[in-house]
């Protein structure tokens, strides 16, 4: 299984997004290269076991390019700052649970929510991690539960912070300036005095 994923994972092409056939370009600044760096070596040193590294990669034409290659850790466990902390970079981590509630509670116990995967044939199982799993965005057989802009994102916990959205009706109710109309109609027209009175504090 895991020489299957490092194959696959081999395979992917390390490139600036404007190259054709990119599969993985560059991540966001030179700062965010290091934190994905110290993060892998961060468990190594905490007994991960390293599959597949790609901290070094150099890509021709763009040697100074903020890229990371395709790396996997195994061997992974929830006190290690890796699992903790959200990379934001092309790291898998392996880990594995002897039970799909197991697995649930893992996913659970963590602090952010940003989205979870399962990947099954089985409608019972896929029922249950949807209701049960704490994550915003879920994917049932899809691998990167990221929703279109016409859906609206929904990271939760610690993955999110505000109180709307910004795809979707969210992003929609987000820039709408909200006007409430009250109105009452007569079937008669003139004669009749106004009352200004609530309705519930009328007397019958």
């Amino acid at each position: 299984r895991e020489a299957k994923i490092i194959e696959r994972a081999k395979a992917l092409k390390v490139n600036a997004g404007t190259e054709p056939d990119t599969d993985l370009g560059p991540v966001i600044s030179k700062q965010a290269k290091e934190r994905v760096k110290t993060l892998v070596q961060s468990g190594v040193e905490s007994g991960a076991k390293l599959l597949l590294d790609g901290r070094n990669i150099v890509v021709p034409g763009y040697e100074s390019g903020n890229f990371v290659g395709p790396t996997i850790l195994s061997n992974i466990s929830t006190d290690m700052e890796c699992y903790k902390e959200e990379i934001f970079g092309p790291v898998l981590l392996f880990m594995e649970a002897d039970s799909l509630e197991e697995a649930i509670d893992i996913i659970n116990k963590n602090k952010y929510g940003n989205g979870a995967s399962i990947f099954t044939t089985s409608g019972v199982a896929a029922r249950k991690f949807q209701t049960e799993i704490e994550a915003g965005q879920v994917g049932i057989n899809v691998p990167i539960p990221v929703p279109l802009p016409f859906f609206s994102f929904t990271g939760n916990k610690a993955s999110f912070a505000g109180d709307l959205n910004f795809y979707g009706k969210a992003g929609v109710n987000f820039f709408t300036q909200i006007k409430t109309i009250t109105q009452q109609w007569k079937d008669s027209v003139g004669g009749s005095k106004v009352n200004l009175a609530m309705p519930t504090s009328q007397k019958s």
